[in-house]
């Protein structure tokens, strides 16, 4: 691969600089350098190396070890199922499809010991996977049988006609009963495991609704109409109101930190694949969730 260095990350570190323009993270960057295998003009350099515009850099990546994808026993509540669909309840805390740093343990080493026939669209790793929530946010999620199926639920993800409410606790009294965040989306240029509202992010609507207030939070309903990575914690944390517990874009002192954000897909809606029928789902929050929601009632009802 060969890298110009542009103007605006002269002065940089090399190390530094390469992971702002790739999407390869610094700590393989840097054992790249470090094993000699990345030139600058044609001479290796430190990763301590200040760039300078017009800088050529070359380097090649190792190939990536293939991900091996089997199936586990792992307990999985599957809310619907038939030859072309499956709907499921994740739990918090679970992954939804393998990577290097999960190699096991997903929800697609589960759905592939429960469901079986998963579409083959988005590959080995990630079999019938049609859209994604985070590793600490609960709930539903569809999940295609073949691939007939996945196209058709990707598409109408695509022309936004899928249904996908969230549940939520976030920091702050919301002052709006309702209200649409509408703002765009993309990587947080400060941090690159980070999403932020930026001036070239992609489109991204949030719509929301105060379900109950308690003081220094609010209980809302959320509805997607677009579908950016981490888009709703992204959006309230925008507004200043954080989802609690979100340890990467809400405050340290939080409900119950360390636990995960109180973030639940709570109903997901689409056409079936084949019949066009409308089909609903709806789940609870995990006892987790319901637990604190109590607690924040008995609290602000002593105020």
């Amino acid at each position: 691969m060969e890298i110009i260095i542009p103007e605006k990350s002269a002065g940089l570190r090399l190390d530094k600089a390469l992971s702002a323009l790739t999407d390869y993270s610094r700590t393989l960057l840097t054992e790249l350098i470090r094993d000699d295998q990345m030139t600058v003009n044609g001479s290796v350099k430190k990763a301590k190396y200040a760039v300078q515009a017009g800088d050529v850099i070359v380097f090649e990546m190792p190939e990536a070890e293939p991900l091996a994808v089997i199936a586990e026993d792992i307990p999985l509540e599957i809310i619907y199922e038939d030859d072309d669909v499956a709907v499921v309840n994740k739990p918090q805390g679970m992954v939804v499809h393998p990577s290097a740093g999960h190699p096991s343990g997903t929800l697609v080493n589960a759905a592939l010991f429960h469901i079986k026939n998963l579409s083959a669209i988005n590959g080995v790793i990630r079999p019938g996977i049609v859209h994604r929530i985070d590793k600490n946010t609960s709930g539903l999620l569809m999940i295609a049988k073949n691939d007939a199926a996945h196209a058709s639920l990707a598409a109408q993800l695509k022309a936004k006609t899928t249904k996908r409410r969230y549940l939520a606790i976030v920091h702050g009294m919301l002052e709006h009963d309702r209200g649409t965040i509408e703002a765009p989306i993309g990587r947080n240029p400060k941090g690159r495991m980070k999403q932020a509202v930026v001036a070239d992010g992609k489109s991204a609507v949030t719509h929301f609704e105060v379900l109950e207030r308690f003081g220094d939070y609010t209980f809302v309903a959320l509805e997607l109409e677009t579908g950016r990575t981490h888009q709703i914690r992204v959006h309230m944390a925008y507004i200043g109101h954080p989802v609690a517990g979100d340890p990467l874009y809400g405050p340290a002192k939080t409900l119950e930190p360390n636990k995960g954000q109180f973030l639940h897909a709570e109903i997901l809606g689409f056409e079936h694949p084949k019949t066009g029928e409308f089909m609903e789902f709806q789940v609870n929050p995990p006892k987790i969730f319901q637990v604190q929601l109590e607690k924040l009632r008995e609290y602000d009802g002593n105020q």
